[in-house]
């Protein structure tokens, strides 16, 4: 069994020891490459489809591990009881139906110390959802793989305390690009801020050519977008002065 590299660095985010709850586990990879590493102690593999689960189920035996990893049929994370998971990993979401899935698990009472999370559009939803509700985002790594990019955020309990006095721009670029990613001028972060801006100037001018009053809107948006991308570029680089 071989990860994939978004996959992997996924799984490297779990720091070592936990509990985890694999969500969304699909064939079962993640989880039984925290056992196989021994990062985890335990982990809950669940997802929400019984064709992916009895693969995972399958694979999971194939590696000797059925008494370490519990198979779980699971919308999220319901199948999850309170105390036996302190982490969560999400990967391969939509940032919409993740932060779903982070609320149902809390309306639940479920509390999980750590949340790895790779979120397949709008990141900032989720960087969102964990500055709203009691985490802070401890590290992040973007990936290139297979000609996209890929956001993953590690957060842990706690308050955002930089962010209280961030003004809206920076907030936009963090909430977005990731404060974690701009810091410390993770390189494919840096070329992901450089490809978005390039693809937005591209639109911006299709639109401008060919402009209607029904696009103004989106012209504006634009312009918003481009001002947020651009004052991540320059938080980056302010960073690398220091």
């Amino acid at each position: 069994m071989e990860l994939s590299k978004r996959l992997q660095a996924v799984a490297d985010m779990v720091t070592a020891g936990r509990n985890v709850a694999d969500v969304g586990c699909d064939h079962g990879y993640v989880s039984i490459y925290l056992m196989q590493r021994r990062i985890a102690n335990r982990v809950y593999a669940m997802d929400v489809n019984r064709g992916p689960l009895g693969r995972a189920a399958e694979h999971v035996a194939e590696a000797g591990l059925s008494e370490k990893i519990s198979i779980r049929l699971s919308d999220g994370a319901n199948a999850l009881s309170a105390g036996e998971a302190d982490c969560m990993v999400v990967a391969g979401m939509g940032g919409r139906l993740m932060t779903r899935i982070l609320s149902d698990a809390a309306e639940r009472n479920l509390v999980f110390e750590e949340l790895v999370l790779q979120p397949q559009s709008e990141p900032f939803k989720v960087r969102q959802y964990l500055w709203e509700n009691g985490y802070y985002i401890a590290d992040e790594k973007m990936v290139f793989e297979d000609g996209k990019y890929y956001q993953i955020i590690k957060a842990l309990r706690g308050r955002e305390i930089e962010l209280e006095q961030a003004d809206q721009l920076t907030y936009e670029a963090y909430a977005c690009y990731g404060k974690v990613l701009l810091q410390k001028q993770d390189n494919v972060a840096m070329d992901y801020l450089a490809f978005e801006l390039l693809k937005c100037d591209e639109i911006y001018q299709h639109i401008l050519e060919k402009q209607t009053r029904a696009q103004a809107d989106t012209l504006l948006a634009l312009e918003q977008k481009r001002k947020v991308i651009a004052h991540a570029q320059r938080i980056g680089e302010s960073y690398g002065k220091n």
